[in-house]
C-alpha cells in the first residue's frame, strides 16, 4: 500500500488510483451501477472520461449512481466538476474554494458531459469555470479556485466540545431498519458515507427540539485510495447530504413528510486543510435564514482531533405542498 498523505499534503489531480477493473474508457453500466457497492459505485462517478475533444474547452465525461428517484444527487455532480477541473490543473494546486449553482435536474441514467474553461492561470492562484450537461442542457455550474501551497498567518474555527464519539452512537441502520421505510433504508444501505447524528435523527420523525443547528459525524464505508483530489471530491460530496436537514429540524419536519419539496440550489466550498474522509470527520451545520420557498444554511467539517479542514454555505428551495 502507498503511504497516505500527511495533513499538509497538497491536494493534487493526477495520483492514480483503482477501479476495480472500471477504467475511464470502460464506464460502468446502468445495471453494474447499482449492483456496486456504495463506496466503488461512487469512486467509479469520479473516473471522467477524456473525450479527446477540443475547442478552447477540455471536455469529459462520467456516469452517475444509481438513486432510487432517478435523479443526480448534487453532491454527486459538485465533487465530478471538481474532478474535471483538477484533470487540467498541476498537481502542486490544491483546490480551496468552489462556487456553483444547480440549474436542472440531472438524469442517472445519462452520461454527464463536463467542460472545463481554463479561465485563469497566474503566478499563484489558477480558476476553472465547469459546465455539467445532459441533453445539451447546463444542469450545474462552477467556477473553482485552486492554490500553491504557502505560508501566511493562521488561525481557525474551534471545534464544539463535549461532542459523543462516533462509536458511541447509533448506526443509521439501527435508526431506520425496524421502520422498514424504504427510502431511508436506501438512504442507510447504498450510500458510500456513514453518518451518525449527534442527537436525534430525521429521517422518519421529527426533532421535538426544533433546534436550527445539529451535528454528525461521517466518513466513507471503507478505505479510499490515497489521491488527495479524490478525498477533496468526496468531502464536497458528503456536504451536500445534511446541510438543509438543520433547516428541517428548526420547523419540525422530517425527510418522509409528503408535503415536503426540497432542491439545492446553489453551494460553495472552502479547503482549509487537508483531512481523509475515510476517517471520522465532525460535521457541524446551521440554518441561519428561511424566507420565500428558500433556506439558507452554514456549515463547518473538523477532524477528531479538533483540525478546522473546511467550510461550507449552501440555499435551498423548501416548500410545503398544500
Amino acid at each position: 500500500m502507498s503511504q497516505r498523505p500527511s495533513p499538509t499534503s497538497p491536494i493534487g489531480s493526477s495520483a492514480s488510483w483503482n477501479l476495480n477493473g472500471y477504467q475511464a474508457s470502460n464506464p460502468p453500466t446502468d445495471a453494474e451501477l447499482e449492483s456496486m457497492p456504495p463506496l466503488q459505485a461512487f469512486l467509479s462517478t469520479l473516473n471522467l472520461s477524456d473525450t479527446g475533444a477540443r475547442t478552447t474547452l477540455d471536455i469529459f465525461t462520467g456516469p452517475s449512481q444509481w438513486m432510487p428517484h432517478g435523479r443526480v444527487f448534487g453532491g454527486q455532480v459538485v465533487a465530478q466538476s471538481i474532478m474535471a477541473a483538477m484533470r487540467t490543473i498541476d498537481d502542486d494546486r490544491p483546490i480551496h474554494s468552489m462556487h456553483g449553482y444547480f440549474l436542472r435536474p440531472g438524469d442517472i441514467h445519462q452520461p454527464i458531459t463536463f467542460s472545463v474553461d481554463r479561465t485563469h492561470d497566474g503566478n499563484s492562484f489558477t480558476t476553472r469555470s465547469v459546465r455539467a450537461y445532459q441533453g445539451g442542457k447546463t444542469i450545474f455550474s462552477m467556477i473553482g479556485s485552486f492554490q500553491i501551497e504557502e505560508p501566511g498567518l493562521e488561525h481557525a474555527a474551534t471545534m464544539p466540545a463535549g461532542v459523543p464519539e462516533p462509536e458511541s452512537l447509533p448506526s443509521e441502520a439501527e435508526h431506520v431498519e425496524a421502520a422498514g421505510e424504504a427510502l431511508a433504508n436506501y438512504w442507510v444501505h447504498r450510500r458510500p458515507f456513514a453518518i451518525r447524528h449527534v442527537g436525534h435523527p430525521i429521517y422518519l420523525t421529527p426533532d421535538d427540539e426544533r433546534s436550527p443547528s445539529q451535528a454528525v459525524w461521517v466518513k466513507t464505508v471503507g478505505e479510499m485510495p490515497d489521491d488527495p483530489s479524490l478525498h477533496a471530491a468526496a468531502l464536497a460530496y458528503v456536504s451536500d447530504y445534511v446541510l438543509l436537514e438543520p433547516m428541517l429540524r428548526m420547523h419540525g419536519l422530517s425527510w418522509i413528510d409528503p408535503r415536503l419539496r426540497v432542491a439545492s440550489l446553489d453551494h460553495a466550498m472552502w479547503w482549509h486543510r487537508f483531512a481523509r474522509v475515510d476517517e471520522w470527520l465532525l460535521y457541524v451545520a446551521e440554518a441561519t435564514n428561511a424566507q420565500s420557498g428558500r433556506g439558507l444554511s452554514f456549515g463547518r467539517f473538523f477532524t477528531r482531533d479538533g483540525r478546522h479542514i473546511a467550510s461550507v454555505a449552501q440555499e435551498g428551495m423548501m416548500r410545503l405542498k398544500q
